[in-house]
């Protein structure tokens, strides 16, 4: 029976459960793995296979069509991160090219209980984040780079996310079905 009066907010819940599972999951990686570069590569490598899959999953809560150009893609990245973790990032930093932008949070949902110990310095506890865009933006053709370039857990002022656009990706036809 719950007591009366008490009242849990489920985003806020669900939001820290998925911190502390991040966490754990972190954690366990350091265990596993013999050196933070291997780490690196292993949370950015499942970031990627999420976004393969999250991708359907935005395109059918939202609606969206292709994008038009990368300022419009900018704009799609910014609602998926509130859609799903909560955090509205700022798009600043364009390149003169305009393929090339930064998402700078002003905090960040996966660090909230996390202070990295020394040995941890050159771990990019966030990498999941630069997987999933990777990963994301391939599934709808669009070849890009990301990774952080400000963390506030390595004391900087802001995190910074900086996203590249590398190509358009043609459709292709698997070998031997043409």
């Amino acid at each position: 029976m719950a007591r009366a009066g008490t009242k849990l907010d489920a985003k806020k819940v669900n939001s820290e459960l998925f911190t502390l599972t991040y966490g754990a999951l972190v954690s366990q990686l350091l265990k596993d793995y013999e050196n933070v570069d291997d780490v690196n590569k292993q949370l950015e490598r499942m970031g990627y296979n999420m976004g393969v899959r999250l991708i359907e999953d935005f395109l059918a809560r939202t609606g969206s069509g292709r994008c038009y150009d990368f300022k419009d893609t900018a704009e799609k990245i910014q609602s998926a991160f509130k859609i799903y973790l909560g955090i509205t990032p700022t798009i600043t930093n364009w390149s003169v090219t305009g393929d090339e932008f930064s998402l700078c949070f002003e905090a960040n949902p996966l660090t909230e209980f996390v202070e990295l110990p020394d040995h941890c310095l050159h771990l990019k506890y966030c990498n999941v984040l630069p997987g999933v865009l990777r990963g994301a933006c391939e599934m709808v053709q669009m070849e890009v780079a990301a990774c952080f370039v400000q963390d506030q857990l390595k004391n900087d002022n802001i995190t910074e996310l900086r996203v590249k656009f590398i190509k358009r990706l043609e459709d292709a036809i698997p070998a031997g079905e043409d």
